[in-house]
């Protein structure tokens, strides 16, 4: 095992300072989100760090969303490696290339160096998402594009401010490359008072403790949480444990699931993570970069490991290997925007399933899939008459734990951190109206412990024209699924004109369709996968369900094998038939490992007459359709199966 040394500060000194820089970031988290022009910013789609001389994290935010932990400090060593000895007080670099460590391109870096008595002592970053950076779609979401050309604006490192002076010409250069511009600018100016805010705090720590203090600790709270990370990991069993999960396809394969394979392996103290055997990079924006898969590694098992805090010693326990010209690791210039519904998830969740067999005690099932809706055009609204970006993302259902549900509606996995936009600002901002946002009944992954609930959202434009809508999401084939036992989800997708004549599913991912003022649209999130067999769950448990509109009566009897009579609704008045529970559970046993095993043809003619649906299909025969067409993927269903029959039909008695 390897040792690494004590803290060479007295215990009081240290907790000072590490907390000190703890409070230091979220300082510079409050002034970007006090004084960001982004509505997208404002909902907290930003992190902060602070790094030493080296670029190596010292400290991340408390509340930073995951997806850019193990990204900042690789950004911070590309300003090094490109500008070197170039590199002076007050200068001010700005970064969002993903091709060299950063995520996709709407996630812009502003880095500042900081220097005490001429000498080079830290670096300060503020990431967040800018809602454009130019490309061929408003929000810079563009399905189709093959190459980073259509993705908008790619930044390497760049001097934005030199020695204090601002280069004007080279930021109007760039925004002049997005949509709405202005509003580029303001974030710009809001990052780049956060860096200074976060070198005026530790300059003042400088002043108190002194340099070589404040130095010592940056080296100390690495090593803290390197000893506290190989500490845990030590005391774990060595071994090596694998699994699998999928994007839903490669528009250019059509039928058939993309396999990202996750293999680790416990040796002492250090956790190694290997991808290789994961899918050649596809041909739409769902592949990731490798600072963002690398993160999606970090995040993963940093959620198994609350108590230990994050920064670049943690690095030093975790190790990966990122096959290269594969969807986790898609080279330059390879469409990667959409990594964040792709491959990062799937990565993540592939994580959790393994950690979930070596800490049962915190395990969890998948959970719904991160989406971004975008609107864009020009806003018609009387005093308004400019372009508009309506920039939406989701809550849905986290995975059943163990020993409770998973938690319903809340941010993915991909940004806890994140909130969800409030209907009255975004109304505010652009001419689209929410008309419902509300729990979906039936969408959590049954389990003896339920997936948490999914939520569907739904709104009206209003006065606009020349908009066009686009979305990036993932999981109507692969859909969410359960661990131990436990069932799936619900898919993904969205409907434009729900209800009406021209109704139109328009799936998980697309770009470019033009809407128009009356037009409406809806989408579900799904929720989370069960944990544990669902005929282990107690019936009492399924009528609160019921009772809460968690679980409808008839998936009750489904999903559950738990009968339960209605007697007066508006009263929350059920009851459990007993007798008719216990009958049904022993018919759902003895018919269930059938089911998996049906004929896929015959499965296809039930759900052509109607004696089954979606959710049968799912859950019943792990069978997956084409929901645009109805038509069965008998690919997607093979290798849907095999998953399941691994999560979930071992586990069954």
């Amino acid at each position: 095992m390897t040792q690494v040394e004590q803290s060479r500060l007295d215990p009081v000194t240290f907790e000072v300072l590490k907390n000190a820089f703890v409070n230091l970031v979220d300082q510079m988290s409050e002034q970007i989100l006090r004084t960001c022009y982004s509505f997208v910013i404002y909902n907290r789609d930003f992190s902060s760090a602070l790094c030493d001389a080296k670029g190596n994290t010292i400290m991340q935010g408390t509340q930073d969303i995951s997806v850019h932990v193990g990204t900042l400090h690789l950004t911070a060593k590309a300003v090094l490696e490109d500008f070197g000895d170039d590199i002076h007080p007050a200068d001010v670099f700005l970064v969002n290339d993903p091709y060299r460590g950063g995520t996709h391109f709407c996630d812009v870096r502003i880095i500042r160096p900081v220097f005490y008595d001429g000498r080079l002592i830290a670096l300060m970053q503020s990431n967040g998402h800018w809602a454009d950076v130019g490309g061929t779609v408003p929000g810079s979401f563009d399905v189709q594009a093959k190459d980073h050309y259509g993705e908008g604006f790619r930044i390497p490192p760049v001097r934005i401010w030199s020695r204090g002076e601002y280069l004007g010409d080279v930021a109007n250069m760039m925004v002049a490359n997005m949509r709405v511009p202005e509003e580029r600018l303001g974030d710009l100016r809001a990052q780049a008072e956060a860096t200074r805010v976060g070198e005026e705090q530790l300059l003042r720590l400088i002043e108190k403790y002194g340099i070589e203090t404040v130095l010592a600790a940056f080296d100390e709270v690495q090593d803290y949480v390197e000893r506290l990370a190989r500490k845990k990991v030590g005391e774990l069993p060595d071994g090596t444990w694998e699994t699998v999960d999928y994007i839903d396809m490669d528009p250019e394969l059509g039928d058939g699931l993309i396999p990202i394979k996750v293999k680790m392996t416990i040796e002492g103290d250090r956790i190694y993570y290997d991808l290789g055997g994961s899918h050649p990079y596809i041909g739409c924006f769902l592949n990731s970069g490798y600072g963002a898969s690398f993160s999606a590694v970090v995040a993963g098992t940093k959620t198994f490991f609350p108590e230990i805090p994050l920064n670049s010693g943690f690095y030093r326990v975790v190790k990966a290997e990122l096959p290269e010209n594969s969807v986790v690791n898609a080279p330059w210039p390879v469409a990667v925007t959409g990594f964040c519904s792709g491959s990062y998830e799937k990565i993540m969740n592939a994580i959790f399933e393994l950690w979930s067999n070596i800490m049962p005690e915190r395990a969890l099932a998948c959970s719904f899939n991160l989406e971004y809706l975008l609107i864009g055009g020009w806003d018609r609204r009387e005093g308004y008459g400019n372009y508009f970006m309506w920039y939406d993302w989701m809550a849905g259902g986290h995975g059943g734990r163990n020993g409770k549900d998973g938690a319903n509606a809340l941010s993915p996995v991909f940004g806890v951190g994140l909130s969800i936009q409030p209907c009255e600002g975004q109304e505010r901002l652009s001419p689209v109206i929410t008309t419902h946002h509300s729990i979906i009944t039936d969408s959590g992954g049954p389990g003896k412990h339920r997936g948490g609930c999914g939520v569907e959202k739904g709104g009206v434009l209003t006065r606009l024209h020349k908009t066009v809508m686009s979305y990036c999401c993932d999981r109507s084939r692969s859909v969410t699924w359960g661990i131990f036992g436990g069932l799936p989800s619900y898919p993904h997708g969205a409907w434009l004109n729900p209800g009406k004549e021209n109704q139109c599913f328009v799936g998980t991912i697309f770009s470019n369709v033009k809407v128009a003022e009356g037009d409406s649209f809806s989408r579900p999130s799904a929720g989370g996968g069960g944990l544990g067999d669902p005929l282990e769950r107690d019936p009492d448990q399924v009528m609160e369900d019921v009772i809460d509109g968690y679980v409808s009566i008839e998936r009750a009897k489904k999903d559950y094998g738990v009968v339960i009579v209605e007697i007066d609704r508006e009263i929350d008045h059920f009851e459990i038939d007993e007798q008719a529970t216990l009958a049904e559970r022993d018919y759902i046993r003895a018919q269930r490992k059938e089911w998996i095993e049906e004929s896929v043809d015959k499965v296809q003619e039930m759900y052509r007459k109607g004696e089954a649906d979606q959710l049968d299909l799912i859950r019943r025969y792990g069978v997956i359709i084409d929901a645009q067409t109805g038509q069965i993927l008998p690919k997607s269903t093979e290798q849907y199966r095999a998953m399941m029959k691994k999560r979930t039909v071992e586990y069954w008695q």
